[in-house]
């Protein structure tokens, strides 16, 4: 019986790894080992990164509605609480946007609030 030999199912997993690392900065793109390593930590860095994403929007939109809410003169808490006894079921980001976009807008919804 012949031997069998793995070489061609190892330079496809070889190449496949290479590939996901192109791009990387020197023999982390190219050496075999230094990509692999490379990529190990970048996958775990993308996944913490896509929770983290979401924490810092949700930062930034808050940062965004409370300037927009000073401005006019009320605090964000009040706003917001404001936003659930009238029961208007808008999220941040929606307000965040308003805030930067159309701050006519915003400021109709803090004018129905303060009342």
């Amino acid at each position: 019986m012949a031997k069998i030999k793995h070489s061609v199912a190892t330079r496809k997993r070889k190449k496949k790894l290479l590939k996901k690392t192109k791009g990387f900065w020197g023999d982390r793109s190219k050496q075999y080992q230094q990509a692999s390593r490379a990529l190990m930590h970048a996958l775990v860095y993308a996944y913490r990164d896509r929770r983290n994403k979401k924490r810092e929007f949700r930062r930034l939109w808050i940062a965004r509605i409370n300037a927009a809410c000073r401005s006019a003169g009320i605090t964000y808490s009040k706003f917001m609480n404001g936003l659930k006894k009238a029961k208007i079921t808008l999220d941040r980001k929606v307000l965040a946007d308003l805030a930067v976009k159309d701050s006519h807008a915003f400021k109709k919804l803090v004018d129905l609030i303060k009342k």
